[in-house]
């Protein structure tokens, strides 16, 4: 069982890494003016994976052979799904990209449900209708449906099987070691989506410095952040605090960007506000699963029949489930648009 102590530091940390991806985005759209977006991902991790490494060269030999396949075919769902995103960024405008790929807030209760048998409570559902809705007064300027909104759909999805694949699966113990492989998975599928055309590498000193801030404090950090924390917290409640992405994109965009406030970033980010503090503030019992403590039966679930079938892509010898790649916005230099970033 979470202690409340735990719980408290857990949903911090959370709150800190996506406070992270969220900075990283005007750095982002002026880097992109320069750098593919495909070529900055497969830089940024490689950065973040050798970081973790050299920091930690062991705690990769002693993850159990479990938990280092969990963290393969998990680091494989993410990167597939980064992958994805960026090629529905191609054909969907930028706002509406990042609503699309908000909606793993409502994926995941859902899949929580299938996957690990979790009852959701209605105050939980409320929260995460108020966190979609927020998230589409703060980003949709309009909206249609097409190839582009239809992978980014998927590349939703995954980022919600990654929640509860974390959920099931991360032990704090583990969570450094579980942490480098995911990254180090992640950076090897983004490399080789770069294999086409090759790698274009940041040509300024300045480029590098965002770079580096965004594979060590945006990608290796928040990864160990998200990957401990949610071995504290169920996937429902995770998923709900991390779509204050968002609303900590504006906050640094106007604050560090020089972009005006607007009535919509103001109202869409309250919304998604209030959706966060009803899940941290509610009785506990009533969060996640009728009369039972959401830690108990989500965080610290073991995988189910479902959870334990998708690991055994990785003993089948195949593919992990595709997907794409998290939070980065579109080349400029293509199409101008922007996403949102992840680690």
């Amino acid at each position: 069982m979470t202690s409340r102590r735990t719980s408290l530091l857990a949903t911090l940390a959370l709150l800190a890494m996506t406070a992270s991806w969220g900075s990283t985005f005007f750095l982002i759209r002026d880097l992109l003016d320069r750098v593919p977006t495909l070529d900055f991902l497969a830089v940024r991790f490689l950065i973040a994976t050798a970081a973790m490494l050299l920091v930690a060269p062991q705690a990769v030999r002693r993850l159990s052979p479990e938990s280092r396949k969990h963290a393969a075919v998990l680091g494989g769902v993410y990167g597939v799904a980064q992958v994805l995103q960026t090629a529905g960024l191609a054909h969907t405008p930028a706002s509406v990209s990042g609503f699309v790929t908000g909606m793993y807030v409502v994926l995941t209760p859902l899949l929580a449900a299938v996957l690990l048998r979790t009852r959701i409570g209605p105050l939980t559902w409320a929260a995460v209708a108020l966190a979609a809705l927020g998230l589409g007064v703060l980003t949709l300027q309009g909206f249609s449906v097409g190839y582009g909104e239809a992978i980014t759909l998927v590349a939703a999805g995954l980022y919600a099987l990654h929640i509860v694949g974390l959920g099931a699966w991360s032990d704090p113990r583990q969570a450094l070691g579980m942490s480098i492989v995911q990254i180090g998975v992640i950076a090897v599928l983004c490399s080789i989506a770069t294999l086409p055309d090759g790698v274009v590498l940041p040509a300024t000193g300045a480029d590098w410095a965002s770079v580096v801030y965004m594979a060590l404090v945006a990608g290796a950090a928040a990864m160990l952040a998200q990957t401990w924390a949610q071995a504290h917290l169920p996937p429902t409640r995770s998923a709900i605090i991390m779509s204050m992405e968002p609303v900590f994109a504006a906050s640094f965009a106007v604050w560090l960007g020089g972009e005006a406030a607007t009535s919509r970033m103001l109202l869409g980010g309250a919304m998604v506000l209030t959706a966060m503090l009803l899940v941290e503030l509610a009785p506990r019992r009533k969060v996640e699963g009728q009369g039972v403590s959401p830690d108990s039966m989500a965080c610290c679930a073991p995988p189910c029949g479902h959870l334990a079938a998708l690991s055994s892509v990785v003993d089948a010898g195949a593919s992990p489930p595709s997907s794409a790649l998290r939070g980065t916005p579109q080349d400029d230099a293509r199409d101008g648009r922007e996403s949102r970033d992840t680690p």
